[in-house]
């Protein structure tokens, strides 16, 4: 069974009188352990594409299946649900809460399950020294560097054990050298964790770093290509 299905999926956006499509009809299989970059210009639908598969928006029509369960209906407590213990995400800006130090930020997920303190504690530290910020844990944000706040947000999509990582250009504030480390760092988590990781890019470098590409333009997948990476 494919980890996520998507079956003639479609999204429009009305403005006014005016229906924008920004999918048409994406049917898409993805396995378990998969490394995918979805690709394409502004106004592909690339990013329409990863805000379904996380939950964060619903589509017009078709079906979405994650792990054989149709989440394309759910209601918000059901999708927030999915999205705490199935998807971790590591945004461009990295989105960490700037007077909370690194261990703090990587616990946020586990208080929606209300874990104990000292699991959360643990489990952040685990995730903390898998991602190579061991000691680090006590920094604040405006103590780290960019590459470092990123391997943070990336320990935080990690704690809940979350089979999938969506990444929405991790890259992007970063210089390339960093920008590297941190696509390395997803190819050793996956390797070794065999987590499925799906992230949308703009930059040819970074997709190489993937196994699979997706190409989006004007709402539809114009191609899907194996990169030869193993």
């Amino acid at each position: 069974m494919a980890l996520i299905e998507t079956h003639e999926i479609t999204r429009t956006y009305r403005l006014g009188d005016i229906a924008l499509n920004a999918l048409n009809n994406v049917s898409l299989s993805i396995s378990k352990g998969e490394f995918i970059a979805i690709m394409g210009p502004s106004g592909s639908g690339k990013s329409t594409f990863m805000n379904i598969l996380g939950c964060l928006d619903k589509p017009t029509g078709g079906r979405y299946l994650l792990e054989g369960i149709d989440v394309a209906h759910m209601n918000r407590d059901e999708l927030a649900s999915i999205r705490n213990k199935k998807i971790g995400f590591v945004f461009q800006g990295f989105n960490l809460l700037p007077r909370t130090s690194a261990i703090e930020n990587v616990e946020l997920p586990l208080l929606y399950d209300s874990i104990a303190a000292h699991e959360r504690a643990e489990r952040s530290l685990a995730a903390l020294a898998k991602v190579g910020l061991a000691g680090r844990e006590n920094h604040h944000p405006n103590q780290l560097s960019g590459g470092q706040q990123q391997r943070v947000a990336i320990a935080r999509a990690l704690v809940n054990n979350s089979p999938i990582i969506l990444a929405d250009e991790p890259t992007g504030n970063l210089d390339t050298k960093t920008g590297f480390e941190i696509m390395e760092l997803f190819v050793r988590l996956n390797k070794e964790s065999n987590i499925t990781i799906i992230l949308v890019t703009h930059e040819k470098d970074i997709a190489d770093f993937s196994r699979r590409r997706i190409f989006f333009r004007d709402g539809v997948v114009l191609s899907d290509e194996l990169s030869g990476n193993t």
